[in-house]
């Protein structure tokens, strides 16, 4: 799996927050979806925090495997 920390400029995505996130402020990802790959960061750092962006095919073997 390839992933990398993220330096070109994201201020475009539309982030997502997982439903099973709880609203108390916890260890909670963000998640957007790009042309070539899905980019991951902190929601606590959402502002200047790491990005970290993973290609589609790897992510989507993630999902999978997460979710068995």
């Amino acid at each position: 799996m390839s992933v990398e920390q993220v330096s070109e400029n994201v201020n475009g995505l539309r982030w997502f927050t997982s439903s099973y996130s709880g609203s108390g402020g916890g260890n909670c990802v963000e998640v957007a979806a790009g042309l070539d790959a899905v980019y991951v960061r902190d929601s606590k750092t959402a502002g200047g925090g790491p990005i970290v962006r993973v290609g589609q095919s790897q992510w989507t073997a993630f999902v999978a495997l997460a979710v068995e």
